[in-house]
């Protein structure tokens, strides 16, 4: 599990296709004190360290993960947002955030304020149920709450260290960025979908 509070902006050294698979190599200042098979967020995808090294480390995305995120886009010296999984004595200081993208958003439009930004993304249509304003969203791997929204897209406000300290920033027009909804809202359908079945 992740709280969607990024601890620091990563860089990619190397990705390598395989057959049904990639391998990606990223540097970054939390890979120190890592180990194998520790969790690590790479832009809102939970990935498993195969392979620590100094500040780098090494991970197999399989091609499901390459399919439903944006990560098989990734190039060598690319920002990656990179956050390591929660402990239970982690301050959760943005909200659940599994590491599980649900879809890849686009970035339609950024209206410049005094020092932030808002940001509007178009989300997948299937996952805009799983939305509500003032609700949390995650947005490459970055803990957000949803400012306002309608039936395709969603504004999101960043404030200048989010600007700062995550790839959110940098996002150009016509840019992919992973989703991931609130894992809640899910829960709560599946639940009621089951009652509704039961009656």
């Amino acid at each position: 599990m992740f709280t969607g509070i990024v601890e620091t902006l990563g860089q990619v050294v190397t990705i390598v296709p395989g057959e049904k698979s990639a391998r990606l190599t990223v540097q970054g200042s939390v890979v120190p004190g890592s180990n194998r098979g520790d969790s690590i967020c790479v832009n809102g995808v939970c990935l498993t360290a195969v392979d620590v090294d100094g500040d780098l480390f090494s991970s197999d995305v399989m091609a499901e993960t390459l399919r439903a995120s944006a990560l098989g886009s990734l190039q060598p010296g690319d920002p990656v947002n990179l956050e390591r999984a929660a402990t239970a004595s982690s301050r959760l200081g943005g909200h659940v955030v599994q590491g599980h993208v649900d879809g890849v958003g686009t970035v339609l439009r950024r209206e410049p304020g005094d020092g932030w930004e808002v940001v509007v993304i178009e989300i997948p249509s299937d996952l805009m149920r799983y939305v509500v304003a003032k609700g949390s969203i995650a947005l490459d791997g970055v803990s957000l709450t949803v400012a306002s929204l309608d039936d395709v897209s969603i504004a999101v406000s960043l404030i200048p260290e989010t600007l700062r300290r995550t790839t959110l920033g940098s996002r150009a027009v016509g840019d992919r960025v992973n989703v991931e909804v609130d894992v809640l809202a899910k829960h709560v359908e599946r639940l009621l979908a089951s009652r509704l079945e039961q009656s």
